[in-house]
């Protein structure tokens, strides 16, 4: 959602919205490692052939809390990722093909919502990584495009100390 925000200063956004990523990244997967590493160690018949049966497991034994925690973590993590592609992917369709189709496109989105949920779990994930990875190519040539303006915006901000000047296009 970091670039939809309306901000005066693009590499000011850039750094607080890039919070997001490290404690999404370090922060709770390194606890959830904690979690998994300590209760493997302290019950070692715990089965981790399953990546998501050994969370679950290794979770169900911090007592009266784990489970919970585990259960708020996918609730959460679940329910915003819902909204972000939701608005990401809208903004897209909206861009390629206007206006005139975003209301075919927010049925097709609800029907795929209700479908990832009841279809072969290992078919979304392999949908989803297939998608992603689609995504991830405009963005990284975009990126390589946009390398001179990232440096120079940054350097311009950073270093000469005007985090807090409007940015002038």
């Amino acid at each position: 959602m970091a670039a939809a925000a309306q901000t005066r200063n693009p590499v000011r956004q850039a750094l607080v919205s890039s919070t997001g990523t490290f404690w999404d990244t370090v922060v709770i997967c390194a606890l959830t490692g904690l979690v998994l590493v300590s209760s493997i160690l302290a019950y070692p018949d715990i089965d981790y052939t399953s990546d998501a049966a050994l969370t679950k497991m290794a979770f169900a034994k911090i007592p009266y809390v784990g489970t919970p925690i585990l259960s708020f973590g996918i609730v959460t993590f679940a329910f915003s990722t819902i909204l972000g592609w939701t608005y990401y992917s809208q903004k897209a369709v909206e861009y390629l093909g206007g206006r005139k189709i975003m209301r075919a496109y927010r049925l097709l989105w609800i029907v795929m919502v209700y479908v990832g949920s009841v279809v072969n779990l290992s078919l979304v994930w392999n949908f989803a990584d297939v998608v992603n990875a689609l995504m991830a190519i405009p963005n990284l040539i975009s990126l390589l495009l946009l390398s001179g303006v990232i440096v120079s915006e940054t350097r311009k901000y950073l270093w000469n100390d005007r985090l807090n000047d409007y940015h002038e296009e």
